[in-house]
Order: structure tokens, then sequence, then C-alpha cells
């Protein structure tokens, strides 16, 4: 039946409104959950940390945010994490307070293969990233550039094919070196461009007892920070996902970078120790000085119940012992926390709606594993994004997504095919698995489960509106033939809590995105974003 366009898109700012502010409800106890309300919300209503009162509430940065590197350069932070097959790559966010954090602009634009841990550094002026790539061979690139903004430098192929997360350190002699999965390092030239000698191992990590769950020993991520009269060593072990008590944080310090290494008495430093709680598989942890010297841990994690939404950025207080140690003081990080003091609050995010008055890559939108000329598929002219169909369907046609980071949203655009061409909106985790609806001039598409399920007959032509809403894995699709006043819902729910690492792989999560398939090209005009 029809139903109008309050009871559609509307109805949802209206609802979304409502959760804004009223308090918060009350939340069934060992689910681990915070209701909608919990949350101030930015951009589109998604939702923030900075509760506006002094504290915050994880995530730092909510969706698909892992594995992040970093910097401290003056008055200002810099930030990116793990980009995957996601083209442009390694965005770079920035933040002045280490809560409010902005994204600018892409550092990566040539596809490499799928981007693992990066390590982002500065040294002599220069700003470098490292960054490890599944790929054939497997190795470690190297990137420069002398704005944080680029541009940066073509890849440098630094040969390290048995390696993964690397950490950029400069030892008390001034000997530069890249820390390495499982424990290694190896030396880098003085201008960080190349390697010296072999790689050698310094460090054996601390393990945890045998009857744990866990993924994997999995020694990775190795993050180094200097503090007094040592060098601290931060380790992430247990597996990156798998049961949610095995990702962990561990540490070991030393009082040169070359070592010998101590393990910290405190290890695990962080651990997910139960499934009821807030955030699961809590791992990956670097150190960072706020802007009024106190020191505080960013790493990642899943949200209970919503592998989808990737791993998220999370952010936790930390506190120096007598002893030279220090522990994590956020507990479980379900709970709003003080702030650093200091430091000038950026906007926090960015919309995901687009009026596609310019085209806006590595920041808002990129392809999911695109081929050498993606981009030249690409086109803005008078309010509509021009994609070029390629492929049969999303498994072979290169989506543009976005990153959306609530657990339940909305999403809608006005779509428009040339003849030959299908296009449509997709939730997409990786070309074997997404679902969604596309459209020819006679038929829909329908996507479930990555496969097409059903090629209903399609009333509206070449063009219509399509909305996904997304409730908390739950899927509605609608659509209209007349802008969105009326609204038609289409005869496929769907239920995508599946959609994620522990089922497929891949360290991704579900994203909303646009793709054009067959031949010709599509228009997409007015993109609608909203976090329910």
């Amino acid at each position: 039946m029809e139903i109008s366009r309050r009871d559609a898109f509307g109805l949802a700012l209206a609802g979304t409104a409502a959760l804004a502010t009223e308090p918060a409800a009350a939340v069934p106890p060992g689910s681990g959950a915070l209701p909608a309300a919990a949350w101030r919300r930015g951009f589109d209503n998604q939702r923030v940390p900075d509760l506006g009162d002094g504290r915050f509430l994880n995530p730092l940065l909510s969706g698909d945010h892992p594995d992040p590197a970093i910097l401290k350069d003056g008055a200002d932070y810099y930030m990116t994490f793990s980009s995957f097959d996601s083209y442009p790559g390694l965005t770079l966010w920035h933040s002045r307070d280490l809560v409010n954090w902005q994204p600018r602009k892409a550092a990566l634009t040539k596809n490499i293969g799928s981007v693992w841990a990066v390590s982002l550094a500065k040294h002599d002026g220069r700003y470098f990233l490292y960054i490890p790539v599944k790929a054939t061979p497997n190795t470690i690139f190297v990137i420069h550039a002398d704005h944080i903004d680029g541009p940066w430098s073509d890849p440098i192929d630094l040969h390290l094919p048995a390696h993964i997360d690397p950490c950029h350190a400069v030892a008390e002699d001034g000997s530069r070196w890249l820390f390495l999965s499982g424990g290694d390092r190896i030396r880098l030239a003085p201008d960080g461009l190349s390697t010296l000698g072999a790689v050698e191992h310094v460090y054996d990590p601390w393990h945890y007892p045998a009857e744990w769950d866990v993924e994997s020993f999995s020694p990775e991520g190795p993050k180094i920070a200097h503090h007094g009269d040592y060098w601290y060593l931060i380790t992430a072990v247990g597996g990156t996902a798998g049961p949610p008590t095995g990702h962990m944080v561990i540490a070991a310090r030393s009082r040169s970078l070359h070592g010998p290494w101590e393990h910290c008495p405190h290890n695990p430093i962080v651990r997910t120790t139960s499934t009821d709680e807030r955030w699961w598989s809590r791992g990956h942890a670097s150190l960072i000085e706020a802007p009024d010297g106190s020191w505080w841990s960013i790493y990642h994690g899943y949200e209970n119940g919503f592998w989808t939404l990737g791993r998220q950025a999370l952010l936790d207080p930390v506190a120096w012992t007598a002893d030279g140690w220090f522990r994590m003081t956020g507990g479980d990080l379900s709970r709003p926390l003080a702030k650093p003091r200091g430091g000038a609050a950026v906007p926090h995010g960015q919309p995901l709606s687009d009026a596609f008055t310019r085209l806006d890559l590595g920041s808002r939108w990129n392809f999911f594993r695109p081929g050498p000329h993606e981009t030249d598929r690409l086109r803005v002219e008078q309010g509509a994004l021009v994609l070029r169909a390629s492929g049969t369907a999303p498994v072979d046609s290169p989506p543009l997504l976005l990153t959306a980071g609530d657990q339940a949203y909305a999403f809608e655009c006005d779509v428009e095919i040339a003849p030959g061409a299908t296009a449509g909106l997709v939730l997409f985790y990786d070309d074997r698995l997404y679902a969604g609806l596309g459209f020819d001039e006679r038929r829909f598409v329908t996507h479930q489960y990555g496969m097409e399920r059903g090629r209903p007959s399609n009333p509206h032509g070449r063009r219509m509106r399509i909305r996904i809403t997304n409730t908390r894995h739950i899927v509605a699709i609608h659509t209209s033939h007349d802008a969105g006043r009326s609204w038609q819902r289409f005869d496929r729910g769907m239920e995508v809590s599946g959609y994620h690492h522990n089922v497929r792989g891949g360290f991704l999560m579900l994203r909303p995105g646009l793709y054009a398939a067959g031949q010709g090209e599509a228009r997409f005009r007015d993109f609608r974003f909203r976090a329910l």
C-alpha cells in the first residue's frame, strides 16, 4: 500500500529529534547496550562523543575506524585508520582536544592492495605513513609529505613480505626503526625511505592463560611511547575478532629503545572479560598526551551486538603509577568520562548527506577495490553525481560507499538511469556479501546475501527515488515515483546482523552505498542520510 512522505523519511526526522532530547531509557541488565538518547547528535543526527558538559561518551569515532594511528604535532592531533580495500584510502582526521575530530584528505589514492594497520609519524619536519598491504606479494610501503594534507609521494616498497603493523620509532641515539608484528624490528635509513640490515627479533610478548577464549596469539599492532625514564612497547594479542574476550592490550618497557624489555606485571592492561560488556574485542592501543598534559589511550573495539559496524575508535584515560607503569582507568567504557582539558574543539564528524555540488572523494565517499581508472567513471554536474556503469552487479562493479556509525539509519537518493544501465542503493560488506535494491528499465534487481534474489516488475521506468532503512539490522526498502511525496514499500524485507567479519572475514563493516552496472550511466541526486 502507499504511505505518505511523513511516514517515510520525514517521520524518521521527527522520531530522531525526540530521541535526541528525551531522557535515556532504562537498558536491560547485561545487554551491553545504551539507548540512542545517551549520545548528543551532530551532522545528519549522527552520534557524537562530546556531551557538551565536560564529559564524553565512547565511541570516539563511530563506525569502522580500526587500528588507530595517532600523531601529536604541536597543538594538533592527526589520526588515520586501516582502510583495507577502500580508495581513496587513509583519510587523515584532525583534532585539537582528542575528543572532537574532523576528516581532512585521503593520503593514498593508488590501489596498492588491502591496507592494514599503518604508522603515522613526523620526523625532521616531514610526515611519513608506513603502510602494510595484503597483496601479491604482501609488503610494507612508505609514503611521505611536507604537509599533512599532501601532496603525498608515490608509495615506495620496503620489501618486507613477512610482517604487518609497522610502528616508526626514533631511538635515544637518533637511529630510526620500524617495530613489526611478532616482536621484530628493522632499522630504517636516515631518510626513512629504505631499510638497513635484516629484520631482528627483540621481544617475546607476554602470553595469556591457555584457558582464555581467544582467536589466536597473533602478537601484532606494536606501538611505542616514551614517558619519563622508559620506552613503552604496547602490543595487541589474542586475535582481532573471533571471541569477544580475545583481543587485548599488553605492555612492556625498557630504559632503551634497544631493549631489553620487561613485561608489565598488570598484563593484560585492557581486555573484554564478558559478553555482557558494551565493547568487545578491545585492543590495538596507542598512548598519547592530551593538551593538559594528561595521558590517554586510543584503541578499537566492536560494539556489543554490532559486528556489522566494524571496529570503532575508543578513548580511555591513562594513569601512571608510582612504579613507572600505567593503567587504563575508563573501565568498560560504557559510561561518560571526563574530557581532557584544553584544546579548541573542531566540529565533530561530517555530513553524510550530499547535494553533489562537488566530488567529495576520500573524506566522504570512496570506492571498494577500484581499478586503476575507477575515478574516470565519476563526474558531478548540475547537482547530480554521474556514475558510468561497469560490470554486471556490485560483485564486479565497484560501488561508492560511506562509513555510517549508528546502530540505525535511513538513506535515500533519486536515481535515474540511461538505457542499458542498472543502478541502485546497497548495504555493502564486500563484493560477495551485500544487500539492497537496483533497477533497470523494466525490472527491479533484489540483492540479498550478495546474490540476485528476484526481479519483480518495475513500474517506475528509468527514474525513481529509493530509500533503505536499517533499524538495528532489520532492513526495509521503499520506492517513490514522485520524488518522495509518496512511497511504496518494496516486498522484500531483510535481516543483516550476519553481514560481518566473523561470518565473511575481511575485517570490514556494512556500509551504505551507490552502484551502477551494465551500460551507459546513472545519475544520483539529493542523497540524504539520517541516523535514527
